[in-house]
């Protein structure tokens, strides 16, 4: 069913019809937009996002892959592991995974978080060593199979910072 053209209504004040090429111009857009969105949907990644599947939502994890949950953390000089991810230095985990890579090729940036935790805690006792470390959670059919283990992927010596 084709839909007739729009009637000109003199009665009814303070509609407006749209001319023929606003319409083109509209539809033209509206094209180029589900393009963007079907193209993002099937060859983008996160950071194409909206145009772009966010995978966290759009993938299925793998039920026999491990899980694996990064965290920051200082080491006092009697060996006591505090945790500095979580809020504690002010940044949040998913601020803290979001500059890995940065923090592998700088590691000296940690001792700014060791800094950060001292203003913040100023009577906890100092930090001697940062890490940040990955803690993986072995699953079978989606289930913890009980297997842990923990590998540290970056070091900060805090005596020997710059």
């Amino acid at each position: 069913m084709v839909p007739a053209p729009p009637a000109h209504d003199t009665e009814e004040p303070g509609v407006l019809t749209l001319s023929s090429t606003a319409r083109r111009i509209r539809l033209a857009a509206s094209a180029v937009v589900l393009a963007l969105l079907l193209g993002g949907t099937v060859w983008g990644n996160d950071s194409e996002f909206p145009f772009g599947p966010f995978r966290m939502y759009a993938t299925r994890a793998d039920p026999d892959a491990p899980v694996v949950s990064t965290r920051v953390v200082g080491l006092t000089a009697v060996g006591e592991e505090v945790r500095l991810s979580g809020g504690e230095v002010g940044l949040r985990r998913a601020e803290f995974e979001g500059q890995l890579p940065r923090l592998v090729e700088e590691p000296q940036l940690l001792a700014l978080l060791a800094e950060a935790y001292a203003e913040r805690h100023p009577g906890a006792e100092g930090l001697v060593e940062v890490r940040v470390v990955q803690r993986r959670y072995q699953l079978e059919d989606g289930r913890r199979t009980g297997e842990v283990t923990d590998s540290v992927l970056v070091q900060q010596d805090l005596g020997t910072t710059p």
